[in-house]
């Protein structure tokens, strides 16, 4: 009967614990933002031939001048990749209802993707990769190369939003705020580009380029003490 009654006292005091409400629990968002250092472009070579070996070579000989060209704006081996490699045949769309379809020829496309660490690079690029064999554009996107101290700074930047709320609360309350009890990130965000922000425009006289702003975000939540107020 003791070991039950001390059962029993044991399972009151951890909720009356779990139901104290005598702490402030918080949110806090931090949010960065920086000009993009770096511009990653996916290149498309394309060619449609009789034959598979036709398409294909042609294809490769396009996209050795492409890397060759590249090469030659001295961008780095580990900014230049081969992203897509296809093969696919072109079935022949004048035939008789009954008729088998059949393989008219063969189109092969590559894509590359490359990294441009200096947007200054940017400025005649694409006329000089078109006019080499790159005969598509499969995008453009910002980015940021270093994006650690992005994150700390945004992470930074959240805790003391969050340590604001909680001050402010605990004023509006007429309570006295306690240390921290525990705190948490519940989410952090790749830098990504902003609906509205300051452009930053790359031309050479071709079609303009606004690099604009890249947005960092963290989030975290955070429980502090309550250490005295109104009964």
């Amino acid at each position: 009967m003791r070991l039950l009654v001390m059962v029993f006292w044991v399972l009151g005091l951890t909720s009356a614990a779990q139901a104290d409400p005598r702490t402030i629990s918080v949110t806090g968002e931090g949010v960065v933002t920086a000009v993009p250092d770096m511009a990653v472009l996916t290149l498309e070579v394309s060619e449609e031939a009789a034959t598979a070996t036709e398409a294909l070579d042609t294809v490769a000989k396009r996209a050795q001048a492409v890397f060759e060209r590249l090469e030659a704006f001295e961008i780095a081996s580990r900014d230049m990749q081969t992203s897509a490699l296809s093969l696919n045949p072109l079935w022949s769309r004048d035939r008789a209802p009954n008729e088998a379809p059949e393989i008219r020829g063969y189109r092969a496309e590559t894509r590359v993707t490359v990294r441009l660490r200096d947007l200054g690079m940017m400025r005649g690029i694409f006329d000089k990769v078109v006019a080499d064999g790159a005969n598509g554009f499969g995008g453009l996107q910002f980015a940021v190369q270093d994006t650690a101290p992005l994150h700390e700074a945004a992470r930074r930047a959240a805790v003391a939003d969050a340590k604001a709320r909680a001050a402010l609360y605990a004023e509006a309350a007429g309570v006295t705020l306690g240390p921290v009890l525990s705190l948490s990130e519940t989410g952090a965000a790749t830098p990504r580009p902003m609906m509205m922000a300051r452009a930053e425009m790359v031309s050479d006289g071709g079609m303009p380029v606004a690099a604009g702003e890249m947005e960092t975000r963290a989030l975290v939540s955070m429980v502090f003490a309550i250490e005295g107020g109104e009964e």
